[in-house]
Formats: structure tokens, sequence, C-alpha cells
């Protein structure tokens, strides 16, 4: 039974009345811990929500979180919901448009992927510029509603070139690295084969994951402008010796996930700023 988003939001708003986001922020695999930055935190499991359910994948607390990262008012999706776990469409719209509900004009979405670049390795970072979508079908197939987004949907500038611009400026400032790539999503949950990695390398594909696409497009549906910086867990399957785990992916995230750790938040303030001139 779909649930209607009024009944979702009259739900977060028994927690948090008086809330409203600028920035809203997905956290992938390993990367829960951005959200322990928050001030003032509110905490809501999305089992308490209407429309929504938990996810079970390892590294994914399935939380709401809402609070004050640099001062600029901040919702966090801990933990995302994933197709491959049998997660319907309807979910993974619904918190994706929490997030615009709650008064967000921005999404930065983060994730854990294989590179396919050999000179970008495990713990790096890589800044979104573009997708391949090999996700099957569109999380906005179906009956088209209005009052959220129009039925045909530009993403030309799906990865917003002045939000890259600041995370660029701050990754450079903060000393960190970070190389720019076109992102191949998958349904997932098998790792990709050495013969398919050679043909995504074809295709002008840099980093590959079963994430990131479906929430990008729902995003640019209701407006939002997106930002995409994802934590490289490995090099992709043919690439290297490494066997490919989820486990690895933990692992590796961490790493990542400390530069991410400075970086978003120095983010979060700029695009906040930008966002009011």
């Amino acid at each position: 039974m779909t649930i209607p988003l009024s009944e979702t939001m009259r739900a977060i708003r028994r927690f948090a009345p008086n809330f409203y986001a600028k920035v809203g922020i997905i956290l992938g695999s390993g990367l829960g811990g951005l959200a322990d930055q928050l001030t003032d935190p509110i905490t809501i499991p999305y089992q308490a929500i209407p429309g929504l359910t938990a996810g079970g994948v390892s590294g994914h607390a399935s939380l709401l979180v809402m609070g004050y990262m640099n001062g600029v008012p901040v919702v966090c999706l801990k933990g995302r919901l994933h197709r491959y776990e049998g997660v319907s469409d309807e979910s993974i719209r619904t918190l994706v448009r929490i997030v615009w509900q709650l008064g967000a004009r921005t999404l930065i979405v983060t994730g854990a992927a294989g590179s396919m670049r050999a000179e970008v390795g495990a713990g790096d970072i890589m800044l979104i510029n573009d997708h391949l979508n090999f996700q099957p079908g569109n999380p906005l197939v179906g009956p088209n509603d209005e009052s959220v987004g129009p039925r045909f949907v530009s993403l030309e500038n799906a990865y917003d070139l002045d939000w890259r611009n600041i995370f660029k400026a701050q990754a450079q400032r903060l000393g960190i690295q970070l190389p720019e790539g076109v992102f191949l999503s998958l349904l997932g949950p098998t790792f990709e084969t050495p013969a398919e990695i050679r043909a995504f390398r074809m295709l002008g594909a840099d980093a590959v994951s079963m994430s990131v696409v479906p929430e990008v497009i729902l995003a640019r549906h209701c407006g939002l402008r997106v930002a995409a910086v994802v934590a490289i867990t490995n090099l992709a399957v043919g690439m290297s010796t490494e066997k490919v785990t989820h486990d690895l992916t933990l692992q590796f995230a961490e790493i990542a996930g400390r530069k991410l750790t400075r970086l978003i938040p120095e983010c979060v303030k700029e695009i906040a700023a930008a966002d009011e001139r």
C-alpha cells in the first residue's frame, strides 16, 4: 500500500515540528560517521516513519538525523535503501522526498565505489560529474506527481557544476586529492565480472557501484541541486589481485570517510552561503 507523503511528514513533524533543512546528505556504506558531526541532533529510525523500511546491509544504520553542521541545518539519511534488497522504488522516492519536504534545496550523495582508473585507488575519493545508468528501469516510471516535479526531467547538469566547483576549491584548500569522474550504477548485489569492467571502461566510466543514480534522478525531479562524491574502496574486478568483498568495502570506506568528514562540512557551509546569494 502506498503511503501518502503527507502522512510520512506528519510522523516526522511529531519529532521535529520546527526543523527546516538547507542541505540533505545521503550517507553510503561505512560513511555514517559524518552524521555524528551534527549538533543538536534529532534522530528517527526509518522503521518509525510511515512509507520507509529499514535496510539490511551492514554499514547502513537506517536513521534519519536532523541537526546542524557548521551552523547549517542539515538532514542526514544515515543509510540508504538499495533496490537489490527488494526495496520498492516507492520507498526510495519517499526517502529523497523527505529531504525536499524538510526544505532542503541541495542533496549531497555519497557512496562506496570501485575505481576503474588505476591511479585512483582504495581510500581515495572521487567527485562525480556525470553518470551511466545500468540499473533496470527508472524510479520515475509510473504516474507522475505534478506537485513534486515534471513528467520529463533533464539530467544535463545533474551533478551541479557550481557545487562541483565548491567541492574542488575546498578539497584544494584542505590538501585533499579530488579527481572527477563518470559514475556507472548497476543493480547488484553481485560484483561485476572482469569482462564487464573492461566494457564499462570503454564506455567512459570511471567508478562503479550499486547505488547513487536512482537517488540523483529523484532529487532532480523535485528540483534539488545535487553534488555526489564517492569513497573508493577498491580497484574494479580484474584491475588488481585483491579480491573484492563487502568487508573490504567497509574497511576502505572508513579510510576515505576521514577525508569526507573533513571536506563535506566545509562544502555544506559554502553551498549554503552560495544558495543565499
